[in-house]
């Protein structure tokens, strides 16, 4: 009863602002020749969750969702003519470039132009997202550089023995890698193996936009990326771009038969487009996104920027869940994993929510390890040819400090009850049956991920056990071998979320889940902001290292499902 009056009150306030939306719509009308600008300056995500009031907030970055809304609404409006999209600075892994890649496709399709204008110049992922455009433009004095891929990694093992740290590494699977940072001095076979696949299809993919792009053989493409960096002369004389322009420019540029076109801002342009839609008649009904982003922990750690917290993410589930609302869910992992136990729990609220819902997974630049074992339950799985996925396996990591301490003097007394008590400190020696023991509990919860990979996938353990052992595999390489279930983006998945709801599920809104917060928020109290200073300091000493600071607020958890750090890819 209470929806049923609020969508009369919404109704009837529409009802009454309806003169004035009508001029607007009227006002805000596209002339013919438009072009609809979207500037692209910070983080581009699939899809943004609504701002909140309290705590402001700075820009939430490039919404890809949104942005299909506005290429939507403008492929039916015959006076755009095309849309400018001007990349100052773009953070965006490879899988979500990979998805903004195909918006401009989309916006395309229709025979509208794309124009990429690149105002401070780009690097690789900069060029291959713009590579999905008519036309390219450089700002004169800028460069250009899709210099390729580089990966680099840092072995700590020689500093640690010098302080006399003595680091410990148990793990299940062949290539659960993720302990050779403090393991060794020197990078392993296995690790170089799955590296080299990641970059080779990450190239591969650069090297195929850039020959469809430019209309170029592949071999063209190669001795493009091979001659990088270019300035804005050079770009221009190779073939990568089209053109070099200031932002005051483009108009003159964009020009048919001598004639500037009129140029627009998107959103107010979409505003207007959309001004005499009613909220109140739309379906009630609602597509949700719950969101796995970072590493996956209990709450209590450090509070890192980039944390799923089980606690928050099982929330959301739950509300998606229980929604009346609710009619299907898209699970967007974009996590290395994390800990076994927090990506276990969050598993078992995705079960639950599976048997009552459509529920389709959308991994990001990232879903490996834990971040694939929170997607098993989910009744397709769709990720981009370059994400980085699998990782079937767990570890377990110590630092001994005993022979640092006893160099400065320090002296340890240990007394316990219980044969395997030293599991309980992270930083002492374990003896023979300790280690045993260790071993017993990593191997038990490694065939529990087996197997719930199998379930997920309906198929038997032995065939998912040749494809686990910790193996790192691109997004293409899972799909060949079934891990995944289709190649794509968040539309895809989106589109399979409708296709399992059936009837009216291409009029449903779509919403972002987030688990509630306190109502009135109050200043943090000086403990907390320390940890959160203390968090960003240690972020920044891992940045230089190349190494993952999060994993200190799994400091508590003994078994990891983490993906293997993965040398710096740029």
């Amino acid at each position: 009863m209470l929806g049923l009056l609020v969508r009369v009150a919404w109704l009837v306030g529409w009802l009454v602002a309806l003169p004035w939306l009508a001029l607007r719509r009227f006002l805000g009308r596209a002339r013919e020749g438009t072009y609809l600008l979207v500037e692209v300056d910070g983080a581009v995500v699939e899809v943004a969750s609504p701002p909140r009031w309290w705590p402001p907030q700075a820009s939430r970055g490039l919404s890809l969702h949104a942005l299909r809304e506005l290429v939507d609404e403008a492929s039916r409006d015959p006076h755009v003519r095309g849309l400018v999209l001007t990349v100052k600075s773009m953070r965006a892994g490879f899988a979500t470039s990979a998805s903004l890649r195909t918006v401009l496709a989309r916006a395309r399709a229709p025979g509208k132009r794309v124009v990429v204008h690149l105002p401070l110049g780009g690097g690789t992922r900069e060029t291959y997202a713009a590579m999905a455009a008519d036309r390219v433009f450089l700002g004169p004095t800028a460069g250009l550089a899709p210099v390729g891929l580089l990966s680099s990694a840092r072995y700590l093992r020689g500093a640690l023995d010098r302080a006399g740290l003595v680091p410990e590494v148990h793990a299940r699977g062949r290539y659960k890698t993720a302990g050779e940072r403090i393991e060794r001095t020197s990078m392993s076979e296995a690790e170089r193996e799955q590296v080299d696949a990641v970059l080779d299809r990450a190239h591969g993919e650069l090297l195929r936009a850039i020959a469809a792009g430019r209309n170029v053989g592949e071999e063209q493409a190669r001795a493009l990326v091979d001659g990088a960096p270019y300035t804005g002369a050079e770009a221009v004389s190779a073939g990568l771009v089209d053109g070099t322009a200031y932002e005051d420019e483009l108009p003159a540029l964009l020009a048919e038969g001598g004639k500037a076109p009129p140029l627009r801002h998107a959103d107010a342009y979409l505003n207007a487009r959309t001004a005499l839609r009613p909220r109140a008649l739309r379906p009630r009904g609602a597509i949700a996104v719950v969101r796995v982003h970072g590493t996956i922990a209990g709450g209590g750690g450090l509070p890192f920027r980039s944390m799923a917290v089980d606690e928050r993410v099982i929330s959301a589930i739950r509300i998606a869940r229980a929604s009346r609302v609710v009619r299907g869910v898209v699970l967007h992992v974009d996590s290395p994993g994390g800990g076994a136990l927090a990506s276990d729990r969050i598993h078992h609220e995705l079960v639950q929510l599976a048997l009552e819902k459509p529920l389709v997974a959308c991994m990001g630049n990232v879903a490996a390890s834990g971040g694939y074992y929170v997607a098993a339950p989910a009744h397709a799985i769709v990720a981009q040819p370059t994400t980085i996925t699998g990782s079937i396996g767990v570890i377990a990591a110590r630092v001994v400090l005993d022979p640092l301490l006893s160099r400065l003097g320090v002296a340890t007394e240990v007394l316990q009850r219980g044969a395997h008590a030293r599991l309980l400190d992270p930083f002492l020696p374990l003896g023979d049956d300790d280690r045993a023991a260790l071993d017993r509990e990593l191997e038990q919860i490694y065939r529990a991920f087996v197997a719930v990979v199998a379930t997920g996938r309906h198929r038997p353990v032995d065939e998912i056990e040749p494809l686990a052992q910790g193996r790192v595999w691109t997004g293409a390489d899972a799909h060949a071998h079934g891990l995944v279930d289709k190649l794509g983006g968040f539309d895809d998945a989106l589109e399979l979320v409708r296709e399992r709801i059936g009837r009216g599920a291409d009029r449903l809104r779509v919403v972002v889940v987030r688990p509630p917060r306190k109502p009135f928020p109050v200043l943090d109290p000086p403990e907390k902001k320390a940890a959160r200073l203390l968090s960003e300091g240690l972020s920044l000493v891992a940045t230089g290292l190349d190494l993952d600071a999060t994993l200190l607020a799994l400091r508590g958890e003994r078994v990891l499902a983490f993906a293997p750090l993965l040398p710096s890819i740029r």
